[in-house]
């Protein structure tokens, strides 16, 4: 696992940047979907400036721990990027945590 962002959340939204060998993103938001048309609908959008780059859905571990899985691509990407924004440790931030692994409907 490898960090590739880090966040702050403001109200009910996050803001931070995402960096890899290939994204250098700044001024990215994740932002809560008011119209969710169902409960496997994304909970929330990720932007970049006005372009839409993923979504992301609540969740919660097996431990209780609530965070948001994010898948993010691009027609830059040549695959979809999967990520965990987690709440850091010591409660300063957020931390997008990187994954290989592929799943369905955000999870």
């Amino acid at each position: 696992m490898a960090t590739i962002g880090t966040f702050k959340k403001s109200g009910s939204e996050y803001t931070g940047e995402i960096v890899t060998l290939s994204v250098q993103a700044k001024a990215v938001r994740i932002v809560p979907e008011d119209s969710r048309t169902s409960d496997n609908a994304p909970s929330h959008r990720v932007f970049v400036g006005r372009a839409e780059i993923g979504a992301a859905w609540s969740k919660t571990s097996t431990e209780g721990r609530a965070y948001l899985g994010l898948k993010l691509d691009d027609p830059s990407f040549t695959a979809p990027i999967y990520a965990n924004l987690f709440d850091d440790e010591d409660g300063d931030g957020y931390s997008l945590i990187w994954s290989r692994a592929r799943r369905t409907n955000g999870d």
